[in-house]
């Protein structure tokens, strides 16, 4: 009775104990497959380098014309408020706006009645001291002759003669007043004092106009020639002074983007003193103007030519690139692999800079593009140029001279 209750407990003892060693065996065949590492890739082939598109200049020997810019006014060479000299009412106006006119041309005129009138009374009265003047030598003439016979006395020529004087400094009086009035009523006709274009009509016919009035019948302004103002860094001094004392130095005038020429001048003068507040210079060029394309008040670049360097080698200034050694240019060998070139730099003019050191007629440097290279880099060029072709004249930029 107890044996058969313990066989029956044994067998469900085995059981158990096989059905955790059949999960046991399952955990570990799955833990195996998990972890067991499975056939290695294969490894893709490292890709081929590729070459970096690029724009190159070749490097040239040539002269490069090295200037200088300053922004500068255009100055009339004279200009001058027309006013009236007298007063009165102006009657006419004999100027159109805008017209050339010459020296000495009338352009309005003043009513001259009253001015005329002073005239005629001047000469009237330098002619009635005439008369009396006649009649006070006379008697001075026949006093002498009666004092030579002991009729008179020296007393009465003395007074005779006295009266002569009196009259005679009369009539200059009255011609200096004859000529006083003369140039009043010639100031009745308004005359142009000089060469040059009339500008807007600021007064009307019929207006009373007066000597002292603040504001002018007009403005004239004198074109031809033309001056030109303007500034420069105070460091090109002393290349200015020396190129002065080469010879004449020539300014060139460009509109306010940089990109047409107006006109072509010299060098007047250098301005006696540096602004200390602005370290600058201040300049005057004149220039022919002939074609009245500089006008007054209209601001404009002067380039002033210091020097052509003859022969030197100069390359684009986007192939000069900076870095922790210095400046540099990515040069192209004759394989198309790019090195770097330390190089030295001389003034620069326009787009082009001269280059010193580092580099030789012949050279390829890269002026596009140098962002993506790297050192024995290949390239493949996308554009080509001279580096004589890459500053042209209608674009010129603001040099410095070193």
């Amino acid at each position: 009775m107890d044996t058969s209750r313990g066989g029956s407990s044994s067998r469900r003892f085995r059981a158990v104990l096989f059905a955790v060693g059949a999960v046991v065996v399952v955990a570990g065949g799955a833990l195996y497959w998990y972890r067991a590492p499975g056939p290695e890739p294969a490894r893709a082939a490292p890709p081929s380098v590729r070459a970096v598109p690029v724009s190159i200049a070749v490097a040239v020997r040539q002269d490069v014309p090295v200037h200088v810019t300053g922004l500068g006014t255009v100055q009339a060479s004279y200009t001058i408020a027309i006013h009236s000299q007298v007063d009165g009412i102006m009657q006419q106006v004999l100027f159109t706006e805008g017209q050339h006119v010459k020296a000495g041309d009338v352009l309005a005129r003043i009513d001259p009645r009253l001015f005329q009138a002073a005239l005629d009374q001047a000469k009237a009265k330098k002619a009635q001291d005439m008369a009396t003047l006649g009649g006070a030598e006379k008697d001075l003439l026949r006093s002498k002759t009666l004092l030579a016979g002991n009729i008179a006395t020296q007393q009465l020529v003395d007074q005779q003669q006295a009266r002569v004087d009196q009259l005679k400094a009369s009539i200059e009086a009255d011609e200096a007043a004859i000529e006083t009035a003369q140039a009043q009523l010639d100031f009745t006709a308004i005359k142009a004092p000089s060469d040059g274009r009339i500008g807007v009509r600021l007064v009307d016919p019929g207006n009373l106009v007066h000597a002292n009035d603040a504001r002018p019948i007009a403005n004239l302004v004198l074109t031809r020639p033309s001056a030109v103002m303007f500034t420069l860094p105070m460091q090109v001094l002393d290349d200015l002074r020396d190129a002065m004392a080469r010879g004449p130095v020539e300014v060139l005038a460009y509109d306010q983007n940089n990109r047409r020429l107006l006109s072509t001048g010299k060098l007047l003068l250098i301005d006696n003193a540096i602004d200390q507040a602005t370290a600058t210079i201040r300049l005057k060029a004149m220039f022919d103007n002939a074609d009245d394309r500089l006008w007054p008040g209209e601001f404009v670049n002067a380039r002033v030519l210091l020097e052509t360097r003859r022969g030197v080698i100069a390359v684009p200034a986007t192939a000069v690139q900076r870095g922790p050694q210095g400046l540099f240019a990515w040069v192209v060998n004759s394989d198309n692999v790019v090195e770097t070139r330390r190089i030295e730099l001389g003034p620069a003019s326009g787009d082009l800079t001269i280059v010193t050191a580092g580099l030789a007629a012949g050279d390829r440097v890269v002026t596009d593009g140098q962002y993506k290279l790297q050192l024995h880099a290949p390239v493949a060029i996308s554009s080509s140029s001279t580096a004589a072709n890459s500053s042209g004249p209608a674009a010129p930029a603001s040099g410095t001279a070193r």
